[in-house]
């Protein structure tokens, strides 16, 4: 089993929105804004190729959104999407799985895009099947006022009117040493996936903890649906990964692509950071 980043773009959020009750000054000290409030954040992919299946989790924004869209996300940097499984040595066309954490826009609006003359849309990876958790597709289809900008039609429809959508119920193993984990704090569905590598086991930290700062307990987003439910979740998420020694792979993350945790006198913590290879 080969595992591989795939940084597709960064993309810059408000502070106060990614940090939610903490406060800026303390924050800052790990994620500095600029002078609009914003912090720089990565949108990174994870590339799997079991041999048999290449298996991609999460996609990004995509590109047929309008200027004024992007405008507010203030893409920068990494290789594109294409251009990042070309820079591995895979095109759209190889990928077999497109496993979606979730469908938030800057997790799945990359596997729908334009056709040739714009007139309609198409899935980019026409050969491949979309996982996503059926609570996370029930939840998208009937939004809360929060979260109903975050699930855009365009996105989400392809997908089903393809067939090539399939749904996950609940916790499961997608192929051997490939598992995926149902958590709702965040929002309703989200799946996580867990790779067994054979030698360790890395998690993809989708939206469950999307940096290193995020990793004291209530360091959250304000755009956490549940987040009674998010604190329980990531306890129990970060004593898991502490006892068993997890590597984990952070999507969003500028600064660290992988670390391990540690149990301290003030909770996990981060133990060490490296790169995935």
């Amino acid at each position: 089993m080969k595992l591989y980043p795939i940084h597709i773009t960064n993309f810059k959020l408000d502070g106060g929105a990614m940090f939610g009750v903490v406060p800026k000054v303390l924050w800052q000290e790990k994620y500095p804004a600029n002078e609009n409030n914003l912090c720089n954040f990565a949108i990174r992919s994870l590339l799997i190729d079991t041999g048999e299946r290449v298996i991609l989790i999460d996609n990004g924004y995509g590109d047929k959104q309008n200027k004024k869209f992007f405008s507010h996300v203030h893409l920068n940097g990494g290789d594109g999407l294409e251009g990042a499984l070309k820079k591995r040595g895979y095109s759209l066309e190889d990928i077999t799985d497109m496993v979606l954490t979730h469908l938030h826009t800057d997790h799945c609006g990359g596997g729908v895009k334009y056709n040739e003359d714009r007139t309609t849309y198409e899935l980019t990876f026409k050969n491949a099947t979309y996982w996503v958790s059926k609570p996370q597709w029930e939840w998208a289809m009937n939004p809360n006022k929060q979260e109903g900008a975050a699930f855009l039609k365009e996105n989400l429809m392809p997908m089903l009117e393809s067939g090539q959508l399939k749904f996950i119920k609940k916790d499961t193993d997608l192929y051997p040493g490939i598992s995926l984990r149902l958590f709702n704090g965040h929002t309703v569905g989200q799946m996580i996936p867990f790779i067994n590598t054979g030698e360790k086991t890395v998690v993809f930290m989708a939206d469950l903890i999307p940096s290193t700062a995020h990793i004291p307990l209530v360091w959250n987003m304000a755009y956490d649906v549940r987040p009674m439910d998010m604190l329980k979740e990531k306890e129990d998420f970060l004593n898991e990964a502490a006892e068993n020694d997890y590597t984990l792979f952070f999507q969003h993350d500028l600064y660290h692509e992988c670390v391990t945790v540690h149990k301290t006198e003030k909770g996990v913590r981060l133990k060490e950071s490296f790169k995935l290879h």
